[in-house]
């Protein structure tokens, strides 16, 4: 999966699950700031994104993420360990 496939489905989720109007999610929006995706918000998120992996997703791998595209980026690098 690429990282603009990666983004699309992220961007379908946050539409779907919180809301969020597609023209607001961008890969420099940030979570919070940006997208009013709060602590609980980021939970449920997780749990949205565990099909992309096929596997439980932990949270420490989130800590550092702050825009959507910190969110792309560490599931790229998760599937790309996953593959290799």
């Amino acid at each position: 999966m690429t990282k603009n496939e990666l983004f699309d489905r992220i961007s379908t989720i946050l539409h779907d699950t919180f809301e969020i109007d597609h023209a607001r999610i961008t890969p420099q929006a940030r979570l919070y700031d940006d997208l009013d995706i709060d602590s609980i918000d980021a939970v449920d998120l997780i749990v949205q994104l565990k099909p992309l992996l096929g596997r439980n997703l932990q949270p420490d791998a989130f800590k550092t993420v702050r825009t959507v595209q910190d969110v792309v980026d560490v599931l790229y690098g998760l599937i790309r360990d996953q593959a290799a």
